[in-house]
This record gives structure tokens, C-alpha cells and sequence, in this order.
């Protein structure tokens, strides 16, 4: 029976402290693995460790989580892609039953839900915000993850081919999420521990600035992928405030005949035109969108046909 191709990918940024051990423990977890380490711009010694390691070693020069993931699935080639972290903090002990998932399943993409193995692994107000972002992307798109910002994933050849990789920071986790929501494919979730970064190391992740970013990456997902309901709320709202203003100058109108309050007048039907014209944006680029969506459905079917089968 053919054996699947593995690839441990790893983004890092000053994870000296780290990354010898992420390291030791795949190759534990998944023998025979390929583990690419990706240097993202790190002012310390995490290259020559990773490389010391036994690990291939790569450089990205663009600073961002999302330009590196964008590289790693560009260059390498794997039936299964186990994407993690390099602080420490997922349990590679259970990357083995992940990727059997994967590929037992015929899945597309097999997500690490973290669980707190010590009370502290979460900063402050981080796991609170984790559950609102999940909630809110659940409303968006009609179906709530459990952890849409876990960086510990399995991932099939044909789900990192067609995946477009836009984002540029810790934001790649939402596109993640959101593009395997958009194409409708086969997902599976498994609970993990979560561990503190040992102490010294110090996270990558600004919490108010990457915080905004992952909103603002789900507003912009939302109006590519689903440009009819987000153009159609600005529709709804132009229309409501133009009614509001427009009723009493209508009712003026009517029984005098005269308009006395033509600045109102002028507003409330500039605010109708805005209405009719949003509407009509959403109208033409949910065309636009089915197209995008059903290229990505061709690269993903083309991927399908070079992904590797277990043998009955």
C-alpha cells in the first residue's frame, strides 16, 4: 500500500526557544514526515536551530503569517499538510490521528480545537474574543466554527492548491476558515491541548492591532463572497432612512401640493438612488463571485486528481 506524503509546515519568527522541540515532537508523531521551517525575518538563532534540527529551512523576507503560509503552499508538495505553530503550544501528539482523519475520511481539512491544558495558555481576553469572532462568522456565513482561529490544521493537497492565500497576517487563519465554508467541503474538528509558550518566548500576535485585522479580513471576505446580502444591507438601510425622510415631505406634498422642505426632499431621493444603486452592485457582483467561486472549484478538482487514495 502506498504510503501518504506528509509535510510538517512551520511558521516562525524569533522561536528559538521553540522550534528544536516543535520539531522533535512531529518527527516523534509522524515518522518518515517532511518538516519545513519557515523563517519569517527572526533576529535570533531560530534558523540554525530549526536547521540543526533536521528540518528544511526557508526563508520569507515579506513579514506577515499569511505571506508565509502563501509561500509554503505555493512550494510544497504533499498529499497532507500538517500546518502549526512554532511556539510550542499544540500537541503533536495528536497529529497522527488528524492526518488518518484526513485521509481515512477523504476530508479537506481536519482543524485542532484548542482546549487548555493549563488555565494560563490563553492571554487576556483572548478566549473571549475567540468565541464572539466564532459567533460573528457563524452569522456571516451560516455556519459557526468551533475555533476559527486555531493555527493547528491538517490540510489535503487539493484544499492548499486552490486556495487563493490573500491575507497577510494572523488574518490567514479567517481565510482559511472561510474558503473551506465557501467551497462547501468536507471538514472534520479534533480536540487538542493548548499549552502556555514556555516562559521567555514571547508571541508574535498584537492582540488590538491583529484584532481589528481578523475583523476587517471577515468584512472583506464577506463582501467578496457573499456580495448580495452585504450590498442588500446597505440597500435596506439607505432605503429606510430615505423613507423616514421622504414620508413627511410626501404627505406635505399631497395636500398642498407644494414641496416647502426641498432640501429633505432632494436628500431623501439622493438616499433611494444609493438604495437602488447598492442593490444593483450586489446584484451584478454576485456574478462576479460565482465566477471566482467556480474557478477555485476547477483548481480544486484539478488537485483532486493528483491527491493521494488509500487502498482499499
Amino acid at each position: 500500500m502506498a504510503e501518504a506524503r506528509v509535510a510538517v509546515v512551520v511558521p516562525c519568527r524569533n522561536e528559538a526557544l521553540t522550534v528544536a522541540r516543535v520539531i522533535t515532537d512531529f518527527r516523534a508523531a509522524l515518522p518518515g514526515c517532511a518538516i519545513y521551517v519557515y523563517d519569517n525575518c527572526s533576529t535570533d538563532d531560530t534558523s540554525e536551530i530549526a536547521r540543526a534540527a533536521g528540518a528544511t529551512v526557508r526563508r520569507e523576507l515579506r513579514r506577515g503569517k499569511g505571506g508565509v503560509v502563501r509561500r509554503m503552499f505555493a512550494e510544497i508538495d504533499a498529499d497532507a499538510y500538517v500546518l502549526t505553530d512554532g511556539d510550542a503550544t499544540y500537541d503533536a501528539a495528536r497529529a497522527p490521528e488528524m492526518v488518518s482523519l484526513l485521509i481515512d475520511g477523504n476530508l479537506d481539512v481536519v482543524t485542532g480545537i484548542r482546549d487548555e491544558a493549563v488555565g494560563t495558555a490563553y492571554r487576556r481576553g483572548h478566549r473571549a474574543g475567540n468565541r464572539a469572532f466564532n459567533v460573528l462568522l457563524g452569522v456571516l456565513f451560516g455556519e459557526r466554527p468551533s475555533d476559527m482561529l486555531s493555527g493547528y490544521r491538517v490540510l489535503s493537497r487539493r484544499f492548499v492548491k486552490s486556495f487563493p492565500a490573500e491575507a497577510r497576517g494572523f488574518d490567514i487563519e479567517t481565510e482559511l476558515t472561510v474558503h473551506a465554508l465557501e467551497m462547501h467541503l468536507p471538514t472534520a474538528e479534533v480536540h487538542t491541548r493548548y499549552f502556555s509558550r514556555p516562559e521567555g518566548s514571547a508571541s508574535n500576535l498584537s492582540t488590538w492591532r491583529d484584532g481589528l485585522r481578523i475583523l476587517s479580513a471577515m468584512a472583506r471576505l464577506f463582501r467578496d463572497v457573499r456580495p448580495l446580502p452585504f450590498f442588500s444591507a446597505f440597500a435596506a438601510l439607505f432605503a429606510a432612512t430615505g423613507l423616514v425622510l421622504g414620508a413627511g415631505v410626501s404627505i406635505e406634498f399631497i395636500a398642498t401640493g407644494l414641496v416647502p422642505r426641498l432640501p429633505t426632499a432632494v436628500l431623501a431621493t439622493g438616499l433611494m438612488l444609493l438604495a437602488s444603486l447598492s442593490f444593483a452592485c450586489g446584484l451584478i457582483l454576485d456574478s462576479v463571485a460565482r465566477g471566482r467561486r467556480e474557478a477555485k472549484r476547477f483548481a480544486y478538482l484539478a488537485a483532486a486528481g493528483q491527491c493521494f487514495r488509500r487502498e482499499p
